[in-house]
């Protein structure tokens, strides 16, 4: 399979400089006969070629050229073709629907029918647990973390930021039960903007909790993250608060672009604000990455630069408010990516890298006729990718982030790392090797995990406390 190399140097082109098979030939602008003789990783190499040189041109403004590279494109690539050409199909939506974007009335127009089903939102993530590792070993060793740091425990209230999977908890109750002091009183606050949702979360645990014989109570909370009033939680006193986010806590990244340029020269600032009544002192962090501060400075809207990790106003809010609840544990997992780019060329290459390894992997444990493996490119990846691309300012929910920008972002929120147990290493091992999941790996970094297709890292799980001194 065709890979683009990080820098995009082997496969990027100037603007003014279209590729060969870019150029308009007789007959329609269809490309020349011999682009449809190509081999499979010839044509892999091509298509790379032309989405980044098609991006060039609807990043510029250059609708014509963006057409002729879309309809070239169009010969090549498949929703039900071989892995790059499968990519392509999805990428190609992605950049025509931001084209779209321009005429706003034939948008809307487009899409005014389109409809979200509930259900198939929620299958499509249950077809993803089930054909591949990431979502099972995240949930093993988020359950894992939990039971060690919850030991003794009478009470234990945890908070599930994104509560769409039952299997989760279903299998915390039953670690709980195995507990030789036997098990706390559990309670569990999910959410999810759909009732329905939540209304199901309910039944699977409230019957298992039974089942097992576990005082166990589950709070639904109707709402977005971005929504969350935390006085809604209903922490109480005595409680030992454990948090859980998968792969949702980066859709508090967004924000209005124009506004982030524009307040980014005073993000220094907004670091008094981060420290203000915590127990770390700033000057701690300031000796740490005092270069890197002075390096962001000289390019303030830089997204990899400290200063930017100021920038979000929900993001910050939201860790500030979580800090004041005094978390016994918080354990979060994402996406380990660089989508947040400013620049739509430099999230095109980013997305290009994580999405061939995520299309890659499903392709090894599902072959290309299933219709589990179509909805899940189709409705998961498909619908990630053209939010990434097409979309920009507050829209841009799907702003995944590398583990060391969270690291970052985490400690200035006054967040320290907890490693993971030797024990939940082992068991993580266990689960790749008794499922038979092959190419899937993981490593430690930084004290965390980061879950791999073939040494290519693609989630990251990390667990957090209330810094102390």
């Amino acid at each position: 399979m065709a890979a683009v190399q990080e820098d995009g140097s082997s496969v990027t082109s100037s603007s003014h400089e279209s590729s060969p098979w870019m150029r308009r030939s007789p007959g329609l602008g269809s490309p020349s006969p011999w682009i449809r003789e190509l081999g499979s990783e010839e044509r892999g190499l091509c298509l790379i070629r032309l989405l980044q040189e098609c991006a060039v041109h609807v990043g510029t403004g250059s609708m014509e050229n963006a057409n002729l590279g879309l309809e070239h494109i169009s010969h090549l690539a498949s929703p039900d073709g071989d892995t790059m050409q499968r990519i392509a199909a999805y990428f190609t939506q992605a950049l025509a629907d931001r084209m779209l974007k321009g005429w706003p009335g034939l948008h809307k127009a487009l899409n005014s029918t389109k409809l979200s089903s509930v259900s198939e939102e929620v299958l499509v993530q249950k077809l993803f647990f089930e054909f591949c590792p990431f979502l099972k070993v995240a949930y093993l060793i988020t359950n894992q973390a939990i039971i060690e740091a919850m030991e003794g425990e009478k009470v234990v209230h945890i908070i599930d930021l994104y509560s769409i999977e039952p299997a989760q908890w279903i299998n915390l109750l039953q670690m709980i039960s195995a507990r030789p002091e036997g098990p706390p009183h559990l309670k569990i606050t999910g959410i999810h903007e759909q009732k329905g949702v939540l209304e199901q979360m309910a039944l699977q645990l409230v019957e298992e909790a039974d089942r097992l014989d576990i005082p166990f109570q589950f709070n639904p909370i109707v709402c977005k993250l971005e929504n969350l009033d935390l006085e809604s939680l209903g922490v109480k006193t005595g409680e030992a608060l454990a948090v859980s986010s998968i792969l949702k806590l980066h859709s508090l990244l967004a924000t209005d672009d124009d506004m982030l340029r524009r307040d980014s020269p005073v993000a220094l600032k907004n670091l008094q604000k981060v420290f203000h009544n915590r127990q770390r002192p700033l000057r701690e962090f300031l000796d740490k990455d005092l270069i890197n501060l002075y390096l962001a400075s000289l390019d303030s809207t830089s997204t990899s630069s400290p200063l930017s990790l100021c920038a979000s106003p929900k993001m910050e809010s939201f860790l500030s408010s979580l800090w004041s609840l005094s978390p016994k544990l918080m354990v979060i997992t994402e996406q380990e990516a660089d989508h947040n780019g400013f620049t739509l060329m430099e999230r095109v290459k980013k997305a290009l890298n994580f999405y061939a390894a995520l299309f890659d992997c499903l392709d090894s444990a599902v072959s290309r006729a299933p219709i589990e493996r179509h909805k899940i490119e189709k409705m998961l990846f498909g619908e990630e990718i053209k939010n990434i691309i097409a979309c920009e300012g507050a829209e841009r929910k799907d702003r995944h982030e590398k583990l060391e920008k969270w690291i970052s972002r985490l400690e200035l929120a006054g967040f320290g790392r907890v490693p993971f147990s030797y024990y939940s290493r082992l068991q993580a091992g266990r689960l790749l090797q008794i499922s038979n999941y092959g190419g899937y790996n993981f490593k430690e970094e930084n004290g965390c995990f980061v879950i791999c297709w073939k040494s290519i890292p693609l989630f990251s799980v990390s667990a957090w406390r209330r810094w102390s001194n």
